[in-house]
């Protein structure tokens, strides 16, 4: 078997239940490709969404656009890698596991931006994926670098590679402008294409031997459709006995990213209707045992430590946790390839980006603080910062969960997630970390249609430069800005707890928030 299981967990899974056999029957309408397995409301998404089933076969179809591109682009060194969720988070964790450079462009910050740009873009390769390109940030980042590369006297059709489905509003523009294309099966959703060819191209340029990847993943699907004990019972485990929490670590699995790529997967896939599971991305093992959750490590169980651990290898776990997710699904009564309040977001975005135009284009207006604390802005209560984390703490329910939603440069202020561990310790709370506006096409689906328990800590930074965006009257810090911003609105009319803090000095504010908590 190309899958194991360990875990004190394992000794609660009831085989004879009703619930067993549900997620039984589905897995073989799964495998059947069955659009009413998830009910009929949801099966007209099924319909153009189940050919992730078939990708560790169908995506050996690659080989040949694989092989030309490799070709035309071999001068090319670096790669940039401009997509959101789906289209980004595979191939992180792959160049990560296989220790190769792929710069992933997830962000509007234009100080991460910046860093992009740092090496010069003579040898660089941008690849941009999408599955339409009409996702607010990946047109934003196209536009950029196209733009970039013209300044530095360059041919945007020489360094860019384009990744989207066949016959969407960029394939055909892009088509039409000489730029290279590379299609992908347009029946996958976004969150599910791990396997398809927006993982599957990134990481073949990188250098990483895919047909591995995708040969591990089938043998893995023969595995557990020849025998369902094991896929069936991880899907048990987690739809009946874990819990809204299951904290992940990617701890000495060598896989790193693994978490937080099942942390998009499962959270948007299942956060809906006011249920769903939520992972809780946790540093290491002992980080895991402090976060009141259900425990899921990738490496052989630790004494009675973790309450699940699952061992495969990379294809295999990509092809495995889709389809659990796919079964928890059924068994939460949820569709599983919808998104419906992703767009809520998005729209509070544009409203704002609407209200700030002036006949000098789009300015962010000046907003006055609650008050100032140092090189802290507090927006959302507390006349001091210490005071102010107490309160998010305080707002948060003996079930409830705290979200730090960070609109920074996640290179350059990476030294903020350790405020996830240490808010977790002091709030006896599950505790997740999302960089913005990356968690948008992660965990902001759960926020706004998960178990409604959450309370929200956004931190935002004061900008040292900024890139225009070409074609529209806003640049990047007026974007982000509206994201965080915009998501801030969505979350209050919720009424659900909010918090602010905004760094005047990016360096500065961090380590005083740091300082705050840790004192706390």
């Amino acid at each position: 078997m190309s899958i194991s299981l360990s875990g004190k967990a394992l000794s609660s899974i009831n085989r004879e239940s009703p619930r067993y056999k549900l997620l039984q029957d589905a897995h073989i309408k799964i495998a059947q490709k069955d659009i009413f397995t998830w009910g009929t409301a949801a099966s007209a998404e099924a319909a153009i969404r189940l050919n992730w089933i078939d990708l560790p076969e169908s995506s050996l179809l690659l080989k040949p656009a694989i092989s030309e591109v490799l070709a035309h682009f071999a001068m090319r060194k670096r790669l940039i890698l401009c997509g959101m969720g789906g289209s980004s988070l595979a191939p992180e964790v792959l160049a990560k596991t296989f220790n190769k450079e792929i710069f992933i462009v997830d962000s509007t910050d234009p100080h991460y931006l910046k860093s992009a740009m740092a090496p010069g873009l003579s040898d660089s390769l941008v690849i941009v994926s999408s599955k339409s390109g009409s996702t607010l940030e990946t047109s934003s980042q196209r536009t950029f670098f196209e733009e970039a590369l013209k300044a530095a006297g360059l041919s945007p059709q020489d360094h860019m590679l384009f990744v989207t489905d066949p016959g969407s509003p960029l394939d055909i523009q892009v088509r039409v402008a000489g730029f290279t294309v590379i299609n992908a099966d347009p029946n996958v959703g976004g969150r599910f294409s791990a396997l398809s060819a927006f993982g599957v191209v990134p990481a073949a340029l990188a250098g990483i031997d895919v047909w591995k990847i995708l040969s591990d993943a089938a043998e893995a699907k023969r595995d557990f459709l020849a025998d369902d004990q094991t896929i069936i019972d991880v899907a048990y485990l987690l739809s009946e006995v874990a819990g809204q929490y299951v904290a992940t670590t990617d701890e000495g699995s060598g896989f790193p990213g693994l978490s937080d790529w099942l942390e998009q997967l499962v959270a948007e896939s299942t956060g809906k209707d006011g249920r769903g599971r939520l992972p809780i991305v946790c540093e290491d093992l002992e980080a895991a045992s402090k976060s009141k959750a259900f425990i899921l490590t990738f490496v052989q169980s630790s004494g009675a430590v973790a309450d699940l651990s699952v061992v495969a290898p990379l294809g295999a776990h990509f092809i495995f946790w889709e389809w659990v997710t796919a079964l928890i699904g059924v068994t939460l009564e949820i569709d599983p390839f919808n998104q419906p309040n992703v767009t809520e977001a998005k729209e509070q975005t544009s409203a704002l980006l609407s209200e700030w135009k002036t006949s000098n284009g789009v300015e962010v207006p000046r907003l006055t603080a609650d008050s100032t604390d140092g090189d802290i802005e507090i927006f959302g209560g507390g006349l001091s910062l210490k005071q102010a984390l107490l309160q998010v703490i305080e707002s948060t329910s003996t079930d409830g969960y705290i979200a730090i939603m960070a609109y920074l440069d996640r290179g350059a202020d990476s030294k903020l997630a350790e405020l996830r561990e240490i808010i977790s310790t002091k709030a006896g709370r599950p505790v997740t970390f999302g960089w913005g506006p990356r968690f948008l096409h992660s965990t902001g689906q759960f926020h706004k249609a998960g178990q409604p328990n959450g309370s929200f800590l956004q931190i935002t930074g004061d900008f040292e430069i900024d890139y225009e965006i070409a074609g529209n009257d806003f640049g990047f810090a007026t974007l982000i800005t509206a994201q965080a911003l915009g998501d801030g609105r969505a979350l209050m009319q919720r009424k659900y707890p909010l918090l602010r803090l905004n760094c005047l000095n990016r360096k500065a504010g961090i380590n005083q928030i740091l300082a705050a908590a840790r004192s706390l």
